[in-house]
């Protein structure tokens, strides 16, 4: 069903692009406004503070941007970008190498800049799309009733610029997680979100190496010691394009990695295995460190809200903002783009009954994310019993992993986002994690 006005989405991150590559779909006119210069741009920009970090789209992820981008992996990979299966790559869990199990799924090892700028080319290629630059989001406009936005208010960073107005039959928040929508919910007279929070205090702090054999490191494509209760520090040490390398080093409840360079090795040293350590000491650096801080994963319950304004949604981080080691971000801004492509088809969106579909497309990659970081006994927030339960498994899981590739098969199908996670608790798989986490203690770590 085609729409005869215009639609506009605020923020053109990974989230605001897949936004706009529906829309374009049904929409004659598509304004993605942003307050960075987007044309041109291949390295990390300053709206998007992880940028320069490792990045994980996950495999459900990559399935998405193939679908709406035909052919999009394989121009990747024509412009360099790495590709291997997920469940070959060396994963370690609280110190032990997990065994290699085939899943089928590809792993792209794109750096974020590059991952973005092939999207934005794409969408910027749709005749319906146009990017507003370096503009600033002012706020929302809505008719007098304020039932309904009915467009933006933005202003150019141009010295001497006046805010101006944007008409919008439908308004797009990818803002995220600094979105300004509780605010302007509550300035229109709505109630604001309840939220939840998981403070897990992590950082990344990353590096780029040249190496003066990359072939080792491409055949494995990346080496990834898991930040655990039992192993805290990690690691994703990965080759990208151009057979550069990248580092990020993570740390959790505020242990983060030196940016000065002799600190920096060392904390890749005091890792539970020597692997990243042994890749990154003697290659060329390529910048100095830089770090990134995370303080909590966030989850805004949009969806239990009684109004909510027309012609109006949110989505992406300004919806739910994972913690970044499960790489579900970008996954699940792409899932809840279709869902959006999906309302659509059915005339105009309905808010409050998008964001109910996109809290049910959130839940399995909150609760992975959520539970495995309240794992750590120090992180507060509740424990229900369905959680430790699940901890518990999860940690003979990872350990019947390092003995079983089948088991690292069907758990990295299912953090990939592919399959249910009831796959994980199906009878087969139960009776494998009791016989191979049997089997693996039985083995020296």
């Amino acid at each position: 069903m085609g729409h005869d006005k215009r639609a506009v989405v605020l923020g053109a991150g990974m989230a605001g692009l897949l936004a706009a590559r529906v829309l374009a779909e049904v929409y004659p006119q598509v304004l993605v406004v942003d307050r960075d210069r987007l044309t041109g741009v291949g390295t990390a920009r300053r709206g998007v503070p992880q940028g320069r970090h490792v990045h994980g789209l996950l495999a459900r992820g990559q399935q998405i941007l193939d679908e709406l981008f035909p052919g999009f992996t394989d121009a990747l990979i024509a412009d360099g970008v790495p590709t291997a299966d997920l469940g070959e790559l060396r994963w370690f869990f609280n110190g032990r190498k997990l065994a290699p199990g085939t899943t089928g799924l590809i792993a792209v090892a794109a750096s974020r800049p590059t991952l973005e700028r092939h999207v934005r080319t794409r969408v910027a290629a749709l005749p319906a799309v146009r990017f507003v630059e370096e503009t600033d989001i002012v706020g929302l406009l809505t008719t007098t009733d304020r039932s309904r936005v009915t467009g933006v208010r933005v202003q150019a960073q141009t010295k001497g610029s006046v805010p101006e107005v944007i008409e919008a039959d439908l308004v797009v928040d990818t803002t995220g997680r600094g979105s300004r929508t509780p605010l302007w919910l509550a300035g229109l007279g709505y109630g604001r979100p309840e939220e939840e929070r998981v403070k897990i205090d992590l950082s990344y702090t990353t590096r780029t190496y040249r190496l003066a054999d990359p072939a080792p490191l491409r055949a494995v494509q990346s080496i990834n010691p898991v930040s655990g209760p039992v192993t805290p520090r990690g690691a994703f040490l990965t080759i990208i394009e151009n057979d550069l390398c990248a580092l990020s080093l993570t740390g959790v409840l505020d242990d983060p990695a030196p940016t000065d360079p002799a600190g920096f090795l060392e904390y890749a040293r005091s890792l539970p295995v020597p692997d990243v350590y042994d890749v990154v000491k003697d290659a060329e650096p390529l910048d100095d460190p830089v770090s990134y801080r995370y303080p909590a994963s966030q989850r805004r319950r949009y969806e239990r809200l009684e109004r909510f304004p027309d012609r109006f949604v949110v989505l992406g981080d300004a919806a739910c903002s994972f913690n970044p080691v499960y790489g579900q971000g970008m996954t699940v801004a792409a899932q809840q783009a279709l869902v959006l492509r999906e309302h659509l088809a059915d005339g105009v969106a309905d808010p409050l009954a998008f964001l109910r579909d996109i809290a049910e497309v959130v839940e399995v990659p909150w609760g992975i994310s959520a539970a495995g970081d309240l794992a750590f006994p120090e992180v507060q927030g509740p424990r229900p019993p369905q959680v430790l339960e699940m901890n518990a498994y999860m940690a003979k899981l990872q350990l019947a992993a390092t003995v079983d590739g089948a088991v690292t098969r069907t758990f990295m199908r299912v953090a990939g986002l592919v399959d249910p996670v009831g796959e994980l608790t199906a009878p087969e798989m139960v009776t494998r994690v009791l016989e191979g986490a049997d089997r693996a203690e039985a083995v020296p770590a």
